[in-house]
């Protein structure tokens, strides 16, 4: 919605990634590893692998580490393998929040899980409580600036994106998960920079939150995703343009 943020465009403008690099790479590596256990340790053969190791690139996360996590997840080995949890609640104001995690502990995390929720205003829900507010969509960003948008138009159309979202500093580029890689390749052979490019879970519907319930859905959302078993935090609320300055 235009004069609205997003939490994920308001992730970027926080600068979180910046801010936690040391814990983001702690989270790529576990994340690199599971995907290589499942997959395979081939980049090219593995798509989940391959989208977590341009993810880390992206973070400027170095080659070696990289390697090493590969090789640490076709190892394997004992205390190496990590569970993929999705836990659901609701935040202040009644946002839906899903949570993506992995994890070697389930009882740990559930645990530190609930309580974040609980001390800034939200609750931990059952299974399937908010899943159906969300959809798995293929999100891939361009800075505004960098590229000729009708060129980015043409290509990304031509590929079969769904839909193309501007703002003044990044373009968003939306496509099915079956035609994620396919858009994502023509970008690249355009060389067109990619600034992101991840599968996500877009929320159907948004709840607009001010005052304290957008100050308190800010807090709640950095402390998750500053627990280390967590990987992905969606959630489906927008706040006004207006309302983030005051917040910021």
């Amino acid at each position: 919605m235009s004069g609205h943020s997003k939490w994920s465009t308001i992730k970027r403008k926080k600068g979180a990634a910046d801010a936690k690099r040391g814990k983001i790479f702690t989270k790529l590596i576990r994340e690199i590893s599971t995907a290589a256990r499942i997959g395979g340790g081939e980049v090219d053969a593995n798509p989940r692998l391959r989208l977590v190791v341009d993810k880390a690139k992206s973070a400027n996360m170095p080659k070696d580490n990289i390697a090493r996590a590969i090789q640490k997840g076709v190892g394997g080995g004992e205390g190496e393998s990590y569970d993929e949890c999705v836990y659901e609640g609701y935040g202040p104001g009644g946002v839906a929040i899903l949570v993506e995690a992995l994890t070697d502990n389930k009882n740990r995390t559930v645990s530190e899980i609930r309580h974040v929720l609980t001390r800034y205003g939200g609750n931990l829900g059952a299974s399937g409580c908010v899943s159906y507010l969300f959809e798995k969509k293929g999100t891939i960003s361009v800075e505004t600036s960098s590229v000729d948008a009708d060129q980015l138009m043409e290509t990304a159309l031509e590929a079969v994106a769904e839909d193309l979202l501007e703002t003044e500093e990044v373009i968003d580029v939306v496509t099915s998960p079956s035609e994620f890689e396919a858009v994502k390749e023509a970008l690249e052979g355009e060389s067109i920079a990619l600034i992101r490019a991840e599968l996500t879970m877009e929320p159907t519907t948004s709840v607009e939150l001010a005052g304290d319930h957008a100050a308190s859905m800010l807090k709640l959302a950095d402390a998750l995703e500053d627990l280390d078993d967590v990987q992905n935090v969606f959630a489906n609320f927008d706040i006004s343009e207006d309302e983030m300055s005051k917040l910021l």
